[in-house]
């Protein structure tokens, strides 16, 4: 799927705000442009990719002409001055971007007791499986 949503930049004293405006005020920031438009294509492939994961209804983007940057800052912020504020285009194929970043497998080599190596073996033990729950469970419990 590719998908090319607008988005609203926004110039912050350390760097830049971007929000998306059809997808629930979706946000990120960066701290130069650079930086901005990688988590701006990175937020729009997340956010894409769990809508479809979870088989959430994807809202159509907006023309670009029908984004105003100026009325979204006052909704988000009415003392807030949008003067250097703009609207882009963010472009991502989701698919290919998943792929590359959020299913893509990685090799490790490990050791471990060849007692325990044996007593897994002899239990059918998947050592993928249980390597990837263990280390989820631990990165979820930081």
């Amino acid at each position: 799927m590719f998908a090319i949503y607008p988005a609203c930049f926004f110039k912050e004293d350390n760097g830049y705000s971007v929000i998306f405006p059809d997808l629930n005020w979706l946000s990120t920031c960066g701290s130069n442009m650079n930086e901005t438009m990688k988590a701006a294509v990175d937020c729009l492939a997340g956010y894409l990719y769990m809508c479809q994961q979870d088989g959430e209804d994807i809202p159509a983007p907006s023309a670009v002409e029908d984004i105003d940057p100026v009325q979204i800052a006052l909704e988000l912020d009415p003392e807030y001055s949008a003067s250097e504020a703009f609207v882009n285009m963010v472009t991502v194929d989701v698919e290919a971007y998943a792929k590359e970043h959020f299913e893509k497998s990685v090799k490790k080599t490990l050791t471990i007791p060849a007692w325990l190596n044996k007593a897994a073996l002899e239990q059918n033990i998947n050592f993928s499986q249980t390597l990837q729950e263990a280390l989820v469970a631990k990165v979820k419990s930081r």
